[in-house]
């Protein structure tokens, strides 16, 4: 998380007796996960780590987490969060909190709310208004988004919100579902747009894509909330341009939202400080004053229920033309199914899925042949590491 350690710093000065240090490596799966495995497997990592909620499974796989559930300070504090949070670091076991949830990715529509006025275009409201509305923006020389064949986290997040279950554990063997008749439909939709080239296909967070929201080229982006600083840094000559709208519906008068990323405070298996990491995880993610600086340096949005309450999220904010924005991502973060489970080998998964959705975004395959070929090798990964699952 960008300026970690100023919020650390708070803590420390007023915490002479527990101390924390901040270590920080390269980001995501290929980098700071690894290198939290290695240190696990080598009896050396550190006490604590930021765990997205889709990496925690594997952490557990590899017994790599502390089990804080027996925690007294912890078990009191679980009330304190969105329920769906909490469900993610407890896998669903009562009594359990394999991490301490930190934010939350409700997904919304950042929207050119100029451009949409200026050539006569609703704000979509429906997936099918969206479709409709891909035509026209495309007739006025744009694309109404970029479809990623990287961020198949995005993907998630959309098939999440049309009531998607990919996997689930009854206790003892795990079931895998990529491609159930939501992410089916989810896929069918976007496929679609993909073959009337309606939305381009740039690889995201590229100087590339950055372009295409900067220049008024790509006019929406269906996105988490912490899109709201990736857009204000990638594309800054678009400032006050922007406004922000529920996702799109499949059915009209519906009130569902996805989730794209959302982070743990984990306690690694092997600390010497276990209650002293859970006092600090708490804190970090709970307290006024942490909350308030973890979104102000980082966008951060608070996993807790009264989070969306803070002043500094009540705000309005000046490049979406002061819209109080946060305001649509509290209401999303309540609309996010809680029944949303990741499997065990979640990196794996990912990496074959991009590969097949890379594919289908080059006209040689489709979104649902390379979620077919992702079910199979799934399946062939968990039977790989001796978990079981069902065929």
């Amino acid at each position: 998380m960008p300026e970690i350690q100023s919020v650390v710093d708070v803590w420390n000065a007023k915490n002479p007796n527990i101390q924390v240090k901040v270590q920080t490596g390269p980001a995501g799966n290929a980098g700071t996960y690894q290198n939290f495995f290695n240190q696990l497997k080598a009896g050396n990592a550190p006490d604590l780590g930021q765990v997205e909620y889709d990496a925690l499974p594997s952490f557990r796989l590899q017994d790599g987490l502390t089990n804080l559930g027996g925690c007294d300070i912890v078990t009191k504090a679980k009330s304190r969060f969105v329920d769906w949070t909490w469900n993610q670091v407890s896998f669903g076991e009562q009594g359990a909190a394999y991490g301490i949830p930190q934010d939350a990715g409700p997904m919304a529509m950042f929207y050119r709310k100029d451009l949409f006025e200026k050539h006569g275009i609703k704000t979509p409201t429906t997936w099918q208004e969206y479709a409709d509305a891909a035509v026209k923006v495309k007739a006025a020389g744009g694309y109404i988004t970029n479809f990623s064949s990287v961020d198949v986290n995005q993907f998630a997040g959309l098939a999440w919100q049309a009531g998607a279950h990919w996997f689930a554990n009854d206790g003892t063997t795990w079931s895998v579902s990529l491609t159930d008749p939501a992410t089916t439909k989810v896929a069918t939709y976007w496929q679609g747009l993909l073959d009337r080239k309606l939305v381009s296909a740039v690889p995201p967070w590229t100087p590339e894509w950055n372009n295409a929201y900067n220049s008024g080229s790509a006019w929406t982006w269906v996105s988490a909330v912490w899109g709201a600083n990736s857009i204000a840094t990638g594309a800054p000559k678009t400032a006050g341009k922007w406004a922000v709208a529920p996702m799109p519906q499949w059915t009209a008068g519906e009130a569902a939202a996805g989730n794209w990323g959302g982070s743990s405070t984990a306690v690694f298996k092997g600390s010497k400080h276990p209650y002293e990491a859970a006092q600090f995880a708490l804190w970090l993610n709970t307290s006024d004053e942490a909350l308030t600086l973890m979104n102000e340096k980082a966008n951060i949005y608070p996993a807790t229920t009264a989070g969306a309450q803070l002043p500094a999220l009540k705000k309005g904010v000046d490049f979406y033309g002061g819209q109080p924005i946060y305001d649509v991502f509290a209401q999303a973060s309540g609309q996010v199914k809680p029944d949303f489970v990741w499997g065990p080998t979640m990196t794996k998964t990912y990496t074959d899925a991009s590969d097949g959705f890379k594919a289908a975004v080059s006209g040689s395959s489709t979104l649902q042949k390379a979620l077919e070929s992702t079910q199979q090798s799934t399946i062939a990964t968990l039977k790989s590491q001796s978990i079981p699952v069902k065929e």
